[in-house]
C-alpha cells in the first residue's frame, strides 16, 4: 500500500515537472500568438497577444499594416497590440509574423478576413438579391397584406351578428 502512495505521489511530481520545464526553458521566446477576433470584416480592429514579448515588438501580416506591440503592465512577458483590416484585404485566412526580442514567430492561419457588407440599398444592389428574390419577397409581402386585410374583415363582419 505504501509503494502505490509513493509511486502516485512520484508519477504526480513527474507530470508537473514534465509540464513546467518547456516554459521554463522558453523563457523570452515569442509564443502563444492569439489574434481576437479569430473571424473579421475589413476594416476591422483586431486585438493580437503574445507570450514571451517582456520588451514588445512589431507584428505584420499581408492583411495589415506593421504594428506596434506593447508590454501589457501586470503580465510576464506578455504583449499586445492593435492592428486595422486593410479595407481592400481580400476574404481569406492570414499569418501574423511576430518580431520580438531579435527573434520572429509565425502563427499560420491566425485569423480569417470577411468580406464587407454593402449597406444603404437595403438588399437591391447588383451583388445582393437577385431579381428573383426580389419577385418571391414581393408576392410574401403582398399575399401576408391581403390575407390580414380578409381577417380583419371577417372579424368585424361576425360583431355585427
Amino acid at each position: 500500500m505504501r509503494n502505490s502512495r509513493a509511486l502516485a505521489v512520484s508519477a504526480a511530481v513527474a507530470a508537473v515537472v514534465g509540464v513546467a520545464a518547456p516554459a521554463a526553458v522558453a523563457g523570452n521566446t515569442p509564443s502563444n500568438i492569439v489574434a481576437l477576433p479569430s473571424v473579421i470584416a475589413r476594416g476591422g480592429q483586431m486585438t493580437v497577444t503574445v507570450d514571451g514579448c517582456p520588451r514588445g515588438g512589431t507584428m505584420t501580416s499581408e492583411a495589415f499594416s506593421p504594428a506596434r506591440l506593447s508590454p501589457i503592465n501586470g503580465a510576464n512577458g506578455t504583449s499586445r497590440g492593435q492592428a486595422t483590416i486593410d479595407s481592400n484585404a481580400g476574404p481569406g485566412t492570414y499569418d501574423i509574423l511576430i518580431h520580438c526580442s531579435g527573434r520572429r514567430l509565425i502563427r499560420p492561419n491566425a485569423f480569417t478576413v470577411i468580406g464587407g457588407v454593402r449597406g444603404g440599398l437595403g438588399g437591391s444592389s447588383t451583388t445582393g438579391a437577385t431579381p428573383a428574390d426580389m419577385a418571391i419577397g414581393g408576392g410574401l409581402v403582398a399575399a401576408a397584406l391581403i390575407g390580414g386585410g380578409v381577417f380583419w374583415m371577417r372579424r368585424r363582419s361576425e360583431k355585427r351578428l
